[in-house]
């Protein structure tokens, strides 16, 4: 009898509630398009191709010449676009520069490594088995490197590099290849036991092979490498470079023939260089301590990951440049813009300044924003602050291969519009352009530089593409970026920003509620649906509680949107008509979970 009861049920709720897609509209929001119509016309995709080109061929450790280097690129084009460093003074009668940016130091920091470049050319061959500029990440962070013509010696394969497989392999005067163990990247980040006890049997060098994460495809992408470290050692100093599953089959191979000899190079420099971020700020003419921060964090070797979010920010700081001055865009609030170390940047800009963090309305992390999905498999996302479907994931709402991250509950949900509003940005940019442009979203997971927004409370998101395929490996260059994707991404995030900070423009507000109260009828539907499709295995009251948290997570954020007008308006009978929507949506929804 329950079971029919569900099945009735079912074909009742199918009939009331439409069977629409979470967020999607037909056409654009024509509230936004005099912001969203010139940001099309002016950013260029080509031009966060060409900063992400360059930025990408540096090996990017925090401070490391790579990093810096690909920081100068950044202030060059801010300089170019108008900003003036923020401590130049300015003109008392104009007030303070509206485009403003500035160089943060660190103390020194003691051996900051940079690659300079590596080899590996087994003997009787003339093309190298492994180079640097095919293999950006052979060399592990802080290796130590050869001695400037190289090493020649024999190599032994020294299993999983236990005392007693080194002793069999008698390695003393010769290169050892090291196999990883299961799971295991052969010495990955912090894992330097291997090669001191190497060094320690008097190993001239170690080939540290690597097993890679089930989504970088090893076996098909067998070239590749990850991108990894040792831990800083002053006594070992032998060379250790990586070797992908091609190189580490193609010396087993040769072992099996014989006696194998190699000429190694690996250089590489130990400094003591000062850590440093940009700062680039549009000064909000009317509430200029309130503001939307974007991050893009500099340091990991990648193109995608994060050359990407380095090279599109740049470009999205010359756009919002251009438009100021032409006054096409006047945001009410600051805008600042962050290059720097992922994480530590962000939790940095928050923690610094007490009056500064009480100002920081929302936070975007822009971090590998340009993937061509054809070639890595991924899909651009939102990964959402978290909503009710970090607590109950199901539906459209599914956990990437990244992780789910740590676990939550529902006290650890705070209603807001951001996750939508962002959303909807990027679903007009894909109907402005045809609908080609796939959008989707994900639950929090966390590790990029929204996370600390979200730890501080503040509506915090993600940016970013996944799976892909080469992410954290070396055959994430510059072909897998496209120029397309990148404007895509590009044109919706600084709409968003430029939307959200205006204002002075309440029309903005009521549009938003507007959309807010559709998007959450549409999410009430799909909810719905999902609770009668659980019923047989969960209860009704469990279903019930799912359902009304979507409810009161939409009547919160609402009540949050009048908070985008500057002075904020009163705006409290168009809030109450749009919670009324979704009371009622939720009256009918809830109505058929018995």
């Amino acid at each position: 009898m329950k079971n029919r009861n569900i099945v009735v049920a079912s074909a009742f709720l199918l009939g009331v509630l439409p069977n629409l897609a979470l967020s999607q509209q037909v056409a654009p929001n024509k509230a936004f398009t005099a912001v969203t119509g010139p940001i099309a016309k002016i950013l260029s995709g080509d031009n966060a191709y060409k900063t992400t080109d360059y930025v990408a061929s540096f090996y990017r450790d925090p401070a490391s010449r790579g990093f810096d280097a690909s920081l100068d690129s950044v202030v060059r084009i801010l300089k170019a676009a108008g900003y003036v460093p923020e401590d130049a003074g300015f003109v008392p009668e104009q007030g303070p520069p509206r485009l403003t940016y500035r160089i943060e130091s660190k103390a020194a920091l003691k051996n900051v490594w940079s690659p300079l470049g590596a080899s590996i050319t087994l003997a009787g061959r003339s093309k190298p088995l492994e180079e640097w500029s095919t293999n950006h990440d052979m060399q592990p962070g802080k290796s130590w490197p050869t001695p400037p013509d190289g090493v020649d010696a024999e190599i032994v394969n020294g299993g999983g590099g236990s005392d007693a497989e080194l002793d069999k392999a008698e390695v003393r005067g010769k290169i050892v290849m090291i196999e990883p163990a299961a799971g295991g990247r052969g010495g990955g980040r912090g894992g330097a036991s291997p090669v001191a006890r190497a060094a320690a049997k008097g190993a001239v060098g170690v080939l540290l092979g690597q097993r890679l994460p089930t989504y970088n495809q090893q076996e098909k992408n067998r070239t590749a490498i990850n991108f990894s470290s040792v831990a800083f050692d002053s006594t070992a100093k032998i060379f250790s470079l990586y070797v992908s599953l091609a190189a580490r089959d193609s010396i087993n191979a040769a072992l099996a023939k014989g006696p194998l000899r190699a000429h190694v190079v690996s250089q590489s420099v130990f400094e003591d260089r000062s850590e440093r971020k940009v700062v680039a700020e549009i000064r909000g003419s009317i509430a200029p301590n309130e503001r939307f921060v974007y991050s893009a964090h500099v340091q990991e070797p990648g193109a995608n990951d994060n050359a990407t979010g380095v090279g599109l920010l740049a470009e999205m700081a010359r756009t919002a440049a251009v438009m100021l001055k032409a006054k096409q865009i006047d945001p009410g609030r600051t805008i600042t813009m962050l290059w720097g170390v992922e994480i530590q940047q962000t939790r940095e800009f928050i923690a610094e300044d007490t009056l500064r963090r009480q100002g920081i309305k929302w936070g975007m992390s822009l971090d590998m924003v340009g993937e061509n999905t054809a070639l890595t498999g991924g899909t651009f996302l939102i990964e959402k602050m978290p909503d009710p479907s970090k607590v109950w994931v199901r539906g459209e709402d599914q956990h990437t291969e990244w992780g789910a991250g740590q676990n939550m509950t529902q006290k650890d949900i705070w209603p807001h519009y951001y996750n939508d509003f962002l959303k909807q940005r990027c679903i007009d940019e894909s109907n402005r352009t045809g609908g080609s442009w796939v959008v989707k979203a994900n639950p929090y997971e966390g590790g990029s530089d929204h996370t600390p927004f979200v730890s501080a409370r503040i509506p915090g998101v993600l940016m970013w593409h996944f799976t892909d395929q080469h992410y954290h490996d070396d055959l994430d260059r510059i072909n897998m970026v496209s120029a397309a994707e990148l404007q895509h991404v590009g044109n919706c995030a600084l709409a968003s920003s430029v939307i959200l900070t205006a204002g002075n423009h309440p029309e903005y507000a009521r549009a938003t509620l507007d959309e807010i109260a559709s998007i959450a009828e549409r999410r009430l539907d799909a909810e719905g649906k999902l609770s009668l499709a659980a019923m047989p295995k969960s209860s009704a009251d469990s279903q019930r509680v799912i359902l009304t948290a979507w409810r009161d997570y939409y009547v919160g954020a609402l009540a949050k949107v009048p908070e985008m007008t500057l002075p904020h308006l009163d705006l409290a009978a168009e809030v109450a008509a749009a919670q009324g929507r979704v009371m009622k949506k939720a009256e009918v929804v809830l109505a058929v979970i018995k």
